[in-house]
């Protein structure tokens, strides 16, 4: 069994879902709402360099670490969600549980090209 050591969750992130609502003209608006905050881990993992329409962009993988709940257990779900901690924003691609062992989830996420939209 894979054990959590207290002192690897030292950032506090915040997790938001889509949420539409609408404006003073009834029109559909797109915005995030808050899910939860929690404490996680954030652990670099790779990064690049690429051309999107005629613009230098950078982007780098992460994998944020937090403890087991159990709605990230369905990849699906966690893809839906962004991560925000301090001022960057993470888009969240998938979820693992790691050893299937119900102790923590390892959120596989990038930042730098499109900030969650």
């Amino acid at each position: 069994m894979t054990l959590q050591r207290s002192g690897e969750l030292n950032r506090r992130i915040t997790l938001q879902q889509r949420s539409t609502s609408q404006d003073s003209f009834g029109e559909p608006v797109q915005g995030w709402q808050t899910l939860m905050t929690v404490w996680a881990g954030i652990e670099p993992l790779s990064g690049r360099e690429l051309e999107l329409a005629q613009k230098i962009s950078s982007e780098v993988t992460h994998r944020i670490t937090i403890r087991y709940q159990g709605a990230f257990t369905d990849t699906r779900v966690a893809a839906s969600l962004r991560a925000i901690y301090k001022n960057r924003i993470f888009n969240i691609q998938a979820s693992l549980n790691e050893d299937e062992a119900n102790v923590r989830i390892h959120l596989l996420a990038s930042e730098g090209l499109n900030d969650g939209q």
